[in-house]
C-alpha cells in the first residue's frame, strides 16, 4: 500500500461520498430507526390529550433560514392536528419570512385533507409586528391583533374566530421557533397567561428551552431535525394512513432528513479514522535512507 499517495487524496472525493450520502436518501427512502426521547414523547402525548373540535394555535416563529429544521416540525404538527379533528389557528409572529413559511407550510399539509373547510377547521391570521406586544395583547383580544385574516377577511365574518377571542378559549400554543420568540411564549405567555405550550426550536437553541422544560413553563419539546424526526415517527405510529402522504416521492419529510444527516455523519467519520489510521501507520514504518 502506498502510504504517500493515500495522503494525498483528492478532496473531491471526499465530496463525492458526501454529495452521494446525501442524495441517495432523498431519492431512495432508507428509514434509520428514530429513539425517542422524553421531551418530544411529552410534547405528542399533551396533543394525543386534546379532543377533536379543541383549538390549538400554531405559531410560526421562524424563517426560510431555519426552514430545514422548523418546516418538518410544522408539517408533522398540522398533519397531527387535522388527523385528530384539531382546528388550528395559524399566525406568524417571525419578521423574516414568517409568514410566507405558514402560507408554504400550511397549503402543502391542508391539501392532503380535502375534507378540511377555511374558516372553520383552520384559519391564517397572518403576519403581526412586534411580537411579545401581540402575545400580551391576545389575552385580552385576538380580534384586535389580527383583525384581518391573510386573505383581508374580517375576523368577525370567520366562523371558527367566532369562538375564539382569548387565550382561554385555545388548549395550547405549539410555536415552531428560531431566536427567542419561542422562548416568550414560555416565560411570558404561559408563565403569566397559563396557556400551555410547545416549542419546537433549531437544535442549536435546543438546550436552552430544556430550563423552561424542567420550569414546567412548557408542555413539550422538539428540539432540531432529531425532534422534528421523533415526532414524526410518533404522528405515523398513531395515525399510519398518513403513510400515503410520506410516501409521495421527493416530499422532504424529517425522516428523510435525519437520514441524510446521519449518513453524512459517518461519512465523515470514517474518513476521520482512515486519515487517522493511515498517518500513525506512515508513522511507524521506518524511513528510506537519503
Amino acid at each position: 500500500m502506498n502510504l504517500e499517495r493515500i495522503m494525498q487524496i483528492d478532496r473531491r472525493i471526499v465530496y463525492l461520498f458526501v454529495a452521494a450520502g446525501t442524495i441517495l436518501p432523498i431519492v431512495f427512502v432508507i428509514g434509520l430507526p428514530v429513539s425517542i426521547t422524553p421531551p418530544v414523547q411529552m410534547a405528542f402525548d399533551r396533543m394525543e390529550d386534546l379532543d377533536p373540535g379543541d383549538v390549538i394555535m400554531v405559531s410560526f416563529d421562524y424563517g426560510p433560514s431555519s426552514a430545514p429544521e422548523n418546516a418538518p416540525m410544522a408539517d408533522a404538527a398540522l398533519r397531527h392536528c387535522f388527523s385528530k379533528g384539531i382546528r388550528v389557528i395559524v399566525i406568524a409572529l417571525y419578521p423574516l419570512g414568517g409568514l410566507s413559511e405558514a402560507v408554504n407550510e400550511l397549503n402543502k399539509v391542508v391539501a392532503e385533507f380535502p375534507d378540511l373547510e377555511y374558516g372553520v377547521d383552520y384559519v391564517n391570521l397572518g403576519y403581526k409586528d412586534g411580537a411579545q406586544a401581540a402575545m400580551r395583547k391576545m389575552n385580552e383580544n385576538i380580534h384586535e391583533v389580527f383583525p384581518t385574516d391573510v386573505r383581508g377577511t374580517p375576523i368577525s365574518e370567520i366562523p371558527l374566530m367566532r369562538e375564539v377571542r382569548t387565550y382561554a378559549d385555545l388548549e395550547l400554543c405549539f410555536s415552531l421557533a428560531t431566536g427567542i420568540i419561542g422562548e416568550w411564549w414560555a416565560n411570558l405567555v404561559n408563565a403569566q397567561f397559563g396557556l400551555p405550550v410547545i416549542v419546537g426550536p433549531t437544535a442549536v437553541s435546543a438546550p436552552k428551552y430544556y430550563a423552561y422544560l424542567e420550569a414546567k413553563q412548557m408542555a413539550g419539546l422538539l428540539g432540531g431535525l432529531k425532534g422534528a424526526s421523533e415526532y414524526e415517527r410518533l404522528v405515523l405510529d398513531k395515525y399510519p394512513d398518513l403513510e400515503r402522504v410520506y410516501a409521495t416521492p421527493g416530499l422532504y419529510t424529517a425522516t428523510k432528513g435525519m437520514d441524510v444527516q446521519s449518513i453524512v455523519h459517518l461519512i465523515m467519520i470514517a474518513f476521520i479514522l482512515f486519515g487517522n489510521v493511515v498517518y500513525f501507520t506512515g508513522k511507524r514504518r521506518p524511513r528510506k535512507a537519503a
